[in-house]
């Protein structure tokens, strides 16, 4: 299993501070997420029901007739390696989500690293090519004409770009999910990040009807559950909370990135939702934070952090504080701890 943000209880035990006590800054998720209130007695008691409108909701909200309904974006990025032959040449961006890399490798398929400087001259000598916009962590972003662009390049030849746009609810203009009748692009969505509903683990596929039929096969019936269907059809039916999230979600990304580079941690990248801080004072940082009870999400390659947003003006104050005391100076790394 590989490394994600959000092992709150795990840190709890380590640093012997109780779970409740925490300030968990390490997934990237809106830390206010969408109110959820009483589900239905019937979505517990019976099976989940095609027809129960999340599909209808999921279209006008995304702008897309072509769905599939997914147990979060983690099932399609499982998945999606078993439609294709392993002679396929595969390129996915990097650092990133490394869940998608792990999938396309223990489907025994090889994969070629490439930062984003790296992918127009990659497209040509690959089937399928796999970017997150905006990314995780570092930030990047593409624009729609430049993915439709290398999207051609690969369609030519029979290939597949695959884009994860888990973060881009905060500019859904910049997504590409209203292109997805074309052959060969691929979109995954979720219901994690800018909803805060990660735990209700909700996603959707968005690509042509034959690739989704083949993957709604090979998932198999019920993937989601009656509860989360019932939670994700209100949430993306509720325009003004979603208006609303979009402006507080640029203030507060604004402000993480000014109160970072105020105590030193110049952000090397990020979106709304999360500042990614490249640095070889990166495991230093986040120990002395973790001693604070506050979680970041450490990575060590390469060596950097990322903070996600606090949810009140109490938790942005205690982040304040932390910031400040830090013990550190230029020449001390992580090397130099060990």
């Amino acid at each position: 299993m590989l490394e994600h943000g959000g092992k709150l209880i795990q840190a709890a035990h380590r640093y012997n501070i109780p779970v409740d006590q925490w300030l968990d800054l390490s997934t990237g998720i809106n830390p206010n997420p969408w109110p959820v209130n009483m589900v239905p007695i019937d979505a517990w008691s019976r099976l989940p029901d095609e027809n129960d409108g999340l599909i209808k909701a999921a279209r006008h909200y995304y702008g897309a007739d072509q769905l599939l309904v997914v147990a979060g974006s983690q099932a399609a990025i499982q998945a999606l390696p078993r439609l294709r032959q392993t002679t396929s040449r595969i390129a996915i961006l990097e650092p990133a989500y490394a869940e998608h890399a792990h999938a396309w490798q223990s489907n025994g398929f090889v994969v070629t690293a490439l930062s984003a400087t790296e992918i127009d001259h990659a497209i040509d000598g690959h089937d399928v090519v796999l970017l997150i916009n905006p990314n995780n962590p570092g930030g990047e972003t593409f624009s729609v004409e430049q993915c439709l662009s290398w999207h051609k390049r690969l369609q030519q030849r029979g290939g597949w770009l695959i884009i994860d746009e888990a973060f881009i609810d905060c500019t859904p203009q910049h997504s590409l999910v209203a292109h997805t009748q074309q052959q060969g692009l691929i979109v995954l969505r979720s219901l994690g990040k800018f909803f805060g509903l990660a735990g209700a683990r909700v996603g959707f596929v968005f690509a042509q009807q034959n690739l989704l039929t083949q993957l709604a096969d090979l998932l198999g019936p019920w993937p989601v559950s009656g509860p989360s269907r019932c939670i994700a059809k209100l949430a993306l039916r509720d325009t003004p909370w979603q208006t609303n999230t979009r402006q507080q979600l640029k203030i507060q990304g604004q402000r993480l990135q000014q109160l970072l580079s105020e105590n030193n941690l110049q952000p090397s990248g990020g979106s709304s939702l999360f500042h990614w801080i490249k640095t070889n004072r990166a495991c230093v940082i986040h120990e002395q934070l973790a001693q604070q009870g506050i979680l970041t999400r450490l990575f060590e390659q390469p060596a950097s952090l990322r903070f996600g947003l606090p949810a009140s003006e109490q938790q942005w104050s205690r982040l304040e504080r932390a910031l400040s005391s830090l013990a550190i100076d230029n020449k001390t790394s992580c090397e130099a701890q060990q």
